[in-house]
């Protein structure tokens, strides 16, 4: 699982260091690739390859002309990229991905359990202070309530 707050920075060519704690969990549980998209926030999701190809596989079986499907397809699997770890653990983002996400410099990797965010600096501040407005809301209540559940 995917867990933890990374800060790094990206360099003019879209190069980044991937965190050595998500690097471990990547390789020692998958192998060295990610399939990089868009997400509906103004972040980028990464996901290990089988993860991504267990989601595409769920969409697969989903009508294709079904409007919330078609939606996920264009925004979310079209823009999706495979990158691979070079020899010195970073990955070069594509300049279509870091627009999306406004990566220019300061970035957030943010491990979110079998899926790792990607995000500005300024952009992951914003997500956190929206997420801490709502931490008493009742659809967080009741998540929690469910897991203590299970």
């Amino acid at each position: 699982m995917f867990r933890g707050v990374y800060e790094h920075q990206i360099d003019a060519k879209g190069r980044t260091s991937f965190p050595v704690k998500l690097r471990e969990t990547l390789v020692g549980g998958y192998d060295d690739r990610l399939i990089v998209t868009t997400a509906l926030d103004a972040c980028l999701h990464c996901y290990p390859v089988r993860e991504w190809e267990q989601f595409e596989a769920g969409l697969a079986r989903r009508n294709p002309m079904e409007p919330g499907v078609k939606a996920l397809l264009r925004l979310y699997v079209a823009p999706a990229q495979e990158l691979q770890l070079d020899k010195l653990g970073r990955v070069l983002i594509p300049p279509s991905l870091r627009a999306h996400a406004g990566l220019e410099k300061d970035l957030v990797w943010a491990g979110m359990v079998k899926v790792i965010e990607l995000w500005s600096r300024d952009g992951w501040a914003q997500a956190q202070a929206s997420a801490r407005d709502q931490a008493d809301s009742a659809d967080l209540m009741r998540v929690l309530s469910e897991l203590r559940q299970s």
